[in-house]
This record gives structure tokens, sequence and C-alpha cells, in this order.
């Protein structure tokens, strides 16, 4: 059995006030509903918000379901019958995004419906860096293929995040120190125009700490062409955090790190104009502005002692 399912107040659709109307008032009563919203109300581009499902009957659903931007969303309960899951807006998304979302109940019916989220336009300005000739002038085919070869592996760390329960409650700052370059400027290298700035980077000296954001099992350690020695981190359901540019890695692929362990050490590896941290931050294959991840978590967020 599928049936329309009501949304948050104010956007409830018309076709399923028809559905609910044509049933008697005691058959009416009897359906488990469920409302659907998203905070902020307009996410921005390039970060990331929250999908929250409140079921009016919470012992009778088992389970929710959702994706966006091609990415499963991971629900979790955080108060009775309250659903929330982490979602990314694109740094390139216009408009509006789609989100289709299922909810199954314990007697076999499954509630569907798709919304639409608006979504806001983000400030993202232009930078202009001066770096070495080896990395300012165009990759040569074998070095084209090494970069696809770590773009890719850094990938699979993502795709496979999906899979991972989640491990983190709390998030940290990795350096509480000042932003030096902002996520999703556009970058121009020596003139030219080659890339955006997909991550946030701070200020530190070289073998300065840097620490693990949440809790998670090291993905990935190893020396990148532009990110220079660089950790990856997968957090579960969906969230990786990646710090780059390191002068030492004090972990291994494998290892399980707590929220504030020093994991590394700031550095002046790859593609820099000086040492800092570099820090990313993706849901599945969507990288977004880390600061967003902290104010998502803002209630359980903490700078490290």
């Amino acid at each position: 059995m599928n049936r329309l399912i009501s949304t948050q107040p104010g956007r409830a659709l018309r076709a399923a006030a028809f559905l609910f109307l044509a049933l008697p008032a005691t058959a009416l009563a009897q359906i488990p509903r469920v409302d659907v919203r998203w905070d902020p109300d307009i996410p921005v581009q390039g970060r990331l918000f929250e999908v929250i499902v409140n079921a009016d009957r919470p012992e009778s659903l088992q389970g929710v379901r959702a994706e966006l931007s091609g990415q499963p969303l991971h629900f979790s309960e955080r108060s009775p019958g309250e659903f929330v899951a982490l979602a990314a807006a694109p740094i390139d998304a216009a408009g509006e995004l789609t989100l289709p979302v299922s909810a199954r109940w314990m007697d076999g019916a499954t509630d569907s419906l798709t919304m639409a989220i608006p979504i806001a336009a983000g400030e993202y300005r232009l930078e202009r860096l001066t770096v070495g000739p080896r990395y300012g002038a165009p990759p040569d085919s074998a070095l084209q293929a090494r970069m696809r070869r770590e773009s890719e592996r850094a990938r699979e760390v993502s795709e496979r995040s999906h899979r991972t329960r989640r491990l983190w409650d709390v998030v940290v700052h990795p350096r509480p120190t000042r932003v030096t370059s902002g996520f999703g400027h556009g970058r121009e290298f020596n003139g030219r125009v080659t890339s955006r700035h997909m991550g946030t980077d701070f200020a530190g000296g070289v073998g300065e700490p840097v620490r693990a954001a949440a809790r998670g099992v090291v993905a990935l350690v190893d020396e990148f062409h532009l990110g220079g020695n660089v950790i990856y981190i997968d957090h579960g359901a969906g969230l990786v955090t990646a710090y780059l540019h390191l002068s030492e890695q004090l972990v291994a692929a494998g290892d399980t790190v707590q929220a504030g362990d020093v994991i590394g050490r700031v550095g002046a590896t790859g593609r820099v104009t000086g040492p800092h941290l570099h820090w990313i931050v993706r849901y599945g294959t969507i990288t977004v502005d880390p600061l967003s991840l902290l104010d998502v978590a803002a209630e359980g967020a903490r700078a490290p002692e």
C-alpha cells in the first residue's frame, strides 16, 4: 500500500488532503503520518543542512528513506519521533533540489512524497595566488594519470562512507585558528583560473597539531601531488573529513580516532603558498564548506582543550 505523506506546515499537498478527506474519520485517525522539513529553511549552495522527519507514531515506523543529489540520507532518532539526517547542497546547485522521501510502517504500508528544497546562492570570490612553476604549469599525461588515480582513491573513501555506520557524535575544530582562505572561491594560479578552493585553510606553523574533527576510522594516508601528505577519515553515515599539506602523519589506515585526537602536524607539502591546514568535508561525494559541519553540529561542537 502506498500513500502520500503530509509535509511541513503550510506545504501539505492538496492531493494528499483529498485522499484523506475521502476516508471515514475513524480510518483517518488510524493512519500514522510524518512531517518532513529541513533546517535552515533555505539551504545555501555548498553547505550541509539537516532533513528532519517527525512521526506521530514512531513505534509504528519501520524506517525512513530519502535521497538528495544522488546521495542517500542516513536518519537517526534524535528524540522520540524525530529522525534527523545530514544532507548536502552541491556548490553548483541552482534553484531547488528534489527530495524524494518514503516512510515504511510496521503494517507494510509505505508513504511517499517528492518535495522541492529551495537553494540560495553562495557568495564565492576569486583568489589570485602565485605558486612554484611545477604546480602552475599544465600537467603532462603522466601527472594527469597520477592525479586521476589520487582523485579516484579519495572518491572511493567517500562512496564507502555510506556503507559505514555512523561513528561520530560531537565535532571539534581541527585547528581553532584564523581562516586564511575560505571555501568555494575561484583559484587563479599564476594568472590562470584553474579551480575552486574546495576546502577551508587554517593558519599554522610547520609542526603545529592537527586534530581529528570527529570520531571515525582512518581510511587513507598517503602523499598526493596537490594535497601533499594527506589523511582521510571515514566518520560513517556519509561523512568524510580530510586533512592536507601535513608535515607529519601520526596515524595509519585502519586506526580508529576520537574527536580531538592529534592525527598530524601542519606542513607545506603539495601545492601550497606556505604552511597551513587545508580541511575538506564531504557528504558522500559532495564537497561542502567545512564550517557548515561545525554549524550543523553546533550543539555538540566544542574546541579541543
